[in-house]
């Protein structure tokens, strides 16, 4: 799929069929849309706004919402560190030079300055806070994985026994991240310590080096499905993610990247963009699979895998795709482990902590809030430009794929994250955290900033940038 010269989101924010509109119509155009704009992110900033002054008043009088700076998982703690010299010299590198480099760069040379560039926003973020306090000792605390890896000596027989400690009263229950995830996330810090790499220090490594070839994945599986032009739009918004203050160091990096890489493999055995597309498609499957594993939630993902299929138009590589997916459901079930039992154990467990108090009312809607933050105002604007995008683009798919254009395919990529990303909202299982719980969903929102005009980029980079910045500067997050 090619676009036509002038990218027809500068101008209308459609999916650029039809005959190009009068000059005077079309700045006219640009300027609505760049309006629109600006209440999109206006409207985000408000219902940030709203979650904060409504979250303090509800936490100040009874403490129910279990987050000391609502609705951020935070406490004010203003300070300076080590990375602060190098996340402001990667801001403004990136607003700098990030759109430009990314217009001209070949393409596997984009791939590899995007992942340095996202491992180090990631890492100077994360350190901030110092190495020890925002780095080695992340993962070490009382509610971590590796709070728990002299338990896993006997691999079979934990998993085998892994469900009776789920529940809190239960004699050795499990600390938080352990009992609100499959054993598949805690086998993984298992398996590191296993080879040499123990500590929390190479825990973080992982997860930050790993995490940031999300960014990767996304802007390959952007340009077999869209195009090209848009992948190269989306990169510096990809890099300068906001979420990167809970990427470093969270596992849910990590996990946004196996889920990632689970989209991209199919996208690129749907559209045979790839030389052996069939071990694509059994490797996207394996990796959905310990998706599945590593987070109950990650399910969800499902809907973005679809949205794939159905931009390519073809359902070739599901066979081998669902394969693919049962390796690790049916290793674990043979090895003694019962997902759906540990499920129901976790939804108990939940409500016997801060999600049996915290208020559906307030976090149902404060949660997208955290997301705001998380993704970004960019995203927020590019949403706005998918959901115009949106309509056009289903009806271009009854005409094939090469009838969708790269916008509208990018919309409803989008839009298919966001769904998830709703859903897991909806379900009442992810009351606050979801700045860091639900970033395998945002990142797919991210490549949004792409529809945006190309004049305006810069602006919207700072936007993205500066509010993470202070955050972190400003607030102890995290767990």
């Amino acid at each position: 799929m090619k676009t036509e010269d002038v990218t027809p989101t500068d101008t209308a924010g459609g999916t650029g069929h039809g005959p190009p509109a009068p000059p005077d119509r079309t700045d006219d155009r640009a300027r609505r849309a760049g309006r629109a704009d600006l209440i999109a992110a206006a409207a985000g900033v408000l219902l940030i706004t709203a979650a904060v002054v409504v979250g303090h008043v509800i936490q100040n009088r009874d403490g129910s919402l279990r987050a000391q700076w609502p609705p951020l998982l935070a406490s004010w703690d203003p300070h300076l560190g080590p990375g602060t010299p190098a996340a402001l010299v990667m801001a403004v590198l990136v607003v700098a030079y990030g759109p430009p480099l990314a217009a001209r760069l070949p393409w596997r040379g984009l791939l590899a300055a995007a992942w340095a560039g996202s491992m180090a926003w990631v890492f100077s973020m994360a350190l901030i806070d110092g190495w020890h306090r925002g780095v080695a000792k992340r993962l070490t605390t009382k509610h971590e994985y590796l709070r728990v890896i002299d338990r896993f000596e006997d691999i079979p027989a934990t998993l085998r026994d892994f469900t009776n400690h789920i529940v809190i009263g239960e004699p050795g229950n499990w600390p938080a991240h352990v009992a609100g995830h499959p054993p598949g996330a805690t086998l993984t810090f298992v398996w590191l310590d296993r080879i040499g790499l123990g500590g929390g220090a190479w825990a973080a490594v992982w997860c930050v080096v790993v995490g940031s070839s999300a960014v990767l994945a996304a802007l390959i599986t952007v340009r077999v499905l869209a195009d090209e032009r848009p992948a190269r739009r989306a990169a510096p918004f990809l890099v300068l993610a906001p979420a990167a203050v809970w990427a470093g160091v969270s596992a849910d990096g990590y996990f946004t990247a196996v889920a990632a890489w689970s989209v991209a493999l199919l996208a690129l055995a749907a559209t045979r963009r790839v030389r052996f597309p069939a071990a694509a498609a059994l490797g996207g499957g394996l990796l959905f699979g310990w998706t599945c594993y590593l987070s109950y939630g990650l399910g969800l993902m499902a809907a973005v895998l679809l949205a794939v299929l159905v931009l390519a138009r073809t359902a070739r590589p599901v066979p081998l795709f669902l394969l693919g997916t049962l390796v690790a459901p049916v290793a674990f079930t043979l090895a003694g482990f019962n997902w759906w039992t540990a499920y129901h154990l976790l939804v108990e467990r939940y409500y016997q902590g801060a999600g049996g108090v915290r208020p559906y009312g307030y976090w149902v809607w404060a949660n997208l809030a955290c997301a705001t933050l998380a993704a970004g105002l960019a995203a927020v604007a590019g949403l706005r430009r998918s959901a115009v995008a949106a309509p056009g683009a289903v009806r271009a798919l009854r005409g094939g794929p090469a009838a969708v254009s790269p916008e509208g395919g990018l919309a409803l990529l989008v839009l298919a994250a966001l769904a998830a990303l709703l859903a897991a909202d909806l379900s009442g299982m992810s009351k606050a955290e979801t700045e860091r719980i639900w970033q395998p969903f945002l990142l797919w929102l991210l490549p949004a900033a792409a529809l945006l005009p190309r004049r305006r980029v810069r602006w919207w980079l700072v936007a993205s940038a500066v509010p993470a910045l202070l955050i972190n500067h400003l607030l102890w997050t995290g767990w």
